[in-house]
């Protein structure tokens, strides 16, 4: 039987009915840094403020027309708006929150590292400067020198004061 080559029409393709859409990990871990930031804020609480207050107080005291979440109704929008700003916030505090986990453990890991070698420097300085100490004391120093000259120099003169002379 011979194989024959089989269009791409003819070879079936496997269907994703949901595909999960596709995210730069990095532009979303900076917006919710920027945003933790931004909610971490006394203007962002002070503006909350501010805004809750308006809204209570205009659905509270303007006339029953112009109030778009009524008090009668316990102000069930402002509820919602609120929910759905915490459920927002706190997933992505908690992404915030682990990036940072994630950057403190590199800098940890590096920091780490950095000791290791400065360890590991100071204690070939240690060694060198201990193998310089032992150099040192089989080194003739000056006085040392000066005094065995002085020596030789001593024995030299009193082997010419013994010696008799020679005449001729």
């Amino acid at each position: 039987m011979i194989a024959r080559n089989q269009s791409p029409l003819e070879t079936p393709k496997s269907r994703r009915v949901f595909r999960a859409p596709s995210m730069n990990q990095e532009a979303v871990g900076r917006i919710s840094e920027s945003f933790a930031r931004a909610m971490g804020t006394g203007a962002f609480l002070i503006t909350m403020t501010i805004i809750v207050m308006i809204w209570l107080s205009w659905n509270t005291l303007a006339p029953v027309d112009a109030q778009y979440d009524p008090r009668a109704l316990n102000f069930s929008l402002l509820t919602l708006i609120l929910s759905l700003q915490a459920s927002y916030a706190a997933p992505l505090i908690l992404l915030a929150q682990n990036r940072q986990d994630d950057r403190d453990r590199v800098k940890f890991e590096q920091d780490r590292q950095r000791a290791e070698r400065n360890l590991a420097d100071t204690e070939y300085l240690a060694r060198e400067v201990a193998a310089l100490k032992l150099a040192l004391d089989e080194v003739a120093t000056k006085d040392f020198v000066k005094d065995e000259l002085r020596d030789v120099v001593r024995e030299l003169l009193e082997e010419l004061q013994t010696k008799p002379k020679k005449t001729k």
